[in-house]
C-alpha cells in the first residue's frame, strides 16, 4: 500500500470512527425518538379534532327535542368552546403548565358529554332518534379512539424521555439539542365515572304499575297473646 492509499484508508477510518461515535452519543436517536413522539401527538389532536366536528351536530339534534336552555347542553357547548380556544405546539409538549390546562380543558369536554347522557332519560323522543344514537355512538367511538392516540403518545413520549436521560444519548441530548422531557397525559378518574343520576324522586312521583310475576305481600301475622 502506497502513502496516498493509507492517507485514504486512515481518512476513512477516521471517519467512520467518527459517524459511530456521534451515532452511539444520540446524534440520531435523540432527534428520531423526538419526531416519534411528535408525529403521535398530531394523532392525538387528530382524534380530538374528529370529536369536536361531531358535537355541534350532537347539540343541534338535542336541541330539537330539549330547547337550548336546557343546563347541561350549555355545559356542552362552554366546555367544546373552551377545549378548542387552548392549542398548544409541539414545543409545548416540553411545558407541563400548558400541557395540564390543554389536558383539563379536554377532560372538561369529556365529562360534560358524559352528563349528555342524562338528558335521554327524561325525552323520550330523543330516545327513538336514529340520529342521536349514531351521533351518541360516533362520540363513543372518538373517546375511544382519543384514549387509544394518548396511550400511545404516552408510550412515544416515554421512549424519548428514556432516550434523552440514558447516557450516552444524554450527552447529545443536553450539549447539542438542548432536550427538554415531554409531559405525559394523566388519567383522570372523574372524567372516566359515569355520572351519577338521582332518580329518586322520579321513583317517588312514577306510579306503581302492576306485576302478576311479583310475589304476594306477606299477609300480617296473626296477633298472640
Amino acid at each position: 500500500m502506497n502513502t496516498s492509499s493509507f492517507a485514504r484508508f486512515g481518512r476513512f477510518a477516521l471517519a467512520a470512527i467518527a459517524a459511530i461515535s456521534l451515532a452511539s452519543c444520540g446524534i440520531n436517536s435523540v432527534p428520531t425518538a423526538e419526531e416519534a413522539a411528535k408525529a403521535q401527538w398530531g394523532n392525538v389532536e387528530t382524534a380530538l379534532q374528529r370529536r369536536s366536528d361531531i358535537i355541534p351536530n350532537l347539540v343541534e339534534t338535542v336541541k330539537a327535542a330539549v330547547g337550548a336552555e336546557n343546563t347541561i347542553l350549555t355545559n356542552v357547548v362552554e366546555a367544546r368552546a373552551r377545549a378548542t380556544s387552548i392549542n398548544i405546539t409541539t414545543d409545548d409538549l416540553s411545558n407541563p403548565e400548558e400541557f395540564k390546562k390543554f389536558q383539563d380543558a379536554q377532560n372538561q369536554l369529556t365529562q360534560a358529554l358524559g352528563q349528555l347522557r342524562t338528558v335521554v332519560e327524561n325525552y323520550p323522543e330523543l330516545q327513538s332518534s336514529a340520529r342521536f344514537a349514531d351521533l351518541m355512538v360516533s362520540i363513543e367511538e372518538a373517546n375511544n379512539l382519543i384514549s387509544t392516540e394518548r396511550v400511545r403518545y404516552n408510550e412515544a413520549a416515554r421512549d424519548y424521555n428514556t432516550e434523552i436521560r440514558t447516557f450516552p444519548s444524554t450527552i447529545a441530548a443536553n450539549v447539542i439539542y438542548g432536550s427538554e422531557p415531554m409531559a405525559y397525559f394523566e388519567a383522570d378518574e372523574a372524567a372516566r365515572e359515569n355520572p351519577n343520576v338521582d332518580f329518586g324522586a322520579m321513583a317517588d312521583t312514577a306510579p306503581t304499575a302492576a306485576n302478576d310475576n311479583a310475589p304476594a305481600a306477606a299477609a300480617p301475622a296473626a296477633a298472640t297473646n
